[in-house]
């Protein structure tokens, strides 16, 4: 069972429509014992970052998710879940995150002619040899949505970058715990090859 975080956050429907497509059995929630009783769990969201951690507060699911975590279930953060995961965003006029991962979360600078936010199809550059990607070809495309953007604390934890006027840290895995800043849900035959490297991923 895959039990995805329900915060009030947009995307859970589209994340549980394409596990649901990979024959995965899913439930949407923020009961807390489900949660910690699924084989596996995904943050997902779209969203302001502020909001999004009012909410995880105001249910307890903060503490949940770090409780998952700490027992070795893997954890998936997808888009606005992938910012949550560290210390905290420029966004809002800043704002702590759950720092779970170490790095932070600027703005896109802006440039001529580059649009913000980012939406739409970007390249990968694979790196550090991720699970996620087992499978993926270097310079596959996946399908972005956001204006601020991960500067990972370490290096070795970023599994695919991409380029939009920055170097944007795409995705990160560190022990049991993985995120993208893209949307494999909605990032076509590519997109369901990570989710199911996600749902193939034992405990660590």
């Amino acid at each position: 069972m895959i039990a995805i975080i329900d915060y009030d956050a947009g995307n859970l429907k589209s994340v549980e429509k394409a596990l649901n497509y990979l024959g995965e059995e899913t439930t949407v929630t923020r009961e807390r014992k489900a949660i910690l009783a699924a084989d596996k769990v995904i943050l997902p969201g779209v969203g302001a970052f502020g909001e999004a951690m009012e909410r995880l507060r105001q249910y307890e699911l903060d503490k949940v998710i770090r409780e998952t975590v700490d027992k070795g279930t893997p954890f998936l953060g997808v888009c606005l879940g992938l910012q949550l995961l560290f210390a905290g965003s420029e966004e809002n006029g800043g704002v702590e995150g759950l720092h779970i991962l170490d790095g932070r979360i600027v703005r896109i600078p802006s440039q001529p002619g580059l649009k913000i936010p980012h939406i739409g199809w970007n390249s990968l550059h694979l790196q550090n040899q991720g699970r996620l990607f087992e499978g993926i070809e270097e310079g596959a495309f996946v399908y972005f949505v956001h204006s601020y953007y991960l500067k990972a604390e370490k290096e070795d934890i970023v599994k695919a970058s991409a380029e939009y006027g920055v170097q944007i840290h795409a995705s990160v895995e560190q022990g049991n715990v993985f995120a993208c800043q893209f949307h494999p849900e909605k990032s076509s035959g590519v997109g369901l090859r990570i989710l199911q490297n996600f749902t193939r991923t034992g405990e660590v």
